[in-house]
């Protein structure tokens, strides 16, 4: 399992304090200091079934100065954009062994990732 997080945000340590309380190994990608490729947040993207519109952050996004239509046309602009721009990805993003990926925000997305790994 592998969680890319920031250690600043609280979602993110409690996400990774739920996956320490399951017990399951996983690895840390701490994805402002090692940013995504586009090709990584491509397939992502692909894995949550969402647009890379989808994991970006409304405030950072605007801070960053992403303003791009949120259409097909523009996708491949989005998943540069989020690669550029990493502080505005939502967080965090955890992947099972399975392949399983949530955006970990919600104790409901926790479990679904969790039950993969059993």
């Amino acid at each position: 399992m592998e969680i890319w997080l920031n250690p600043a945000c609280s979602k993110c340590r409690s996400a990774a304090a739920e996956l320490e309380a399951a017990g399951v190994d996983y690895t840390v990608r701490r994805y402002l200091d090692e940013p995504p490729t586009t090709a990584e947040l491509a397939g992502v993207v692909a894995r949550l079934g969402l647009e890379p519109w989808d994991i970006a952050r409304a405030r950072e996004t605007r801070e960053a100065g992403i303003d791009l239509p949120r259409d097909a046309e523009h996708r491949d602009a989005w998943l540069d954009a989020l690669a550029t721009h990493p502080r505005a990805i939502q967080r965090p993003i955890i992947t099972a062994a399975d392949g399983t990926t949530v955006v970990g925000r919600d104790q409901e997305a926790l479990d679904r990732v969790l039950g993969a790994e059993a």
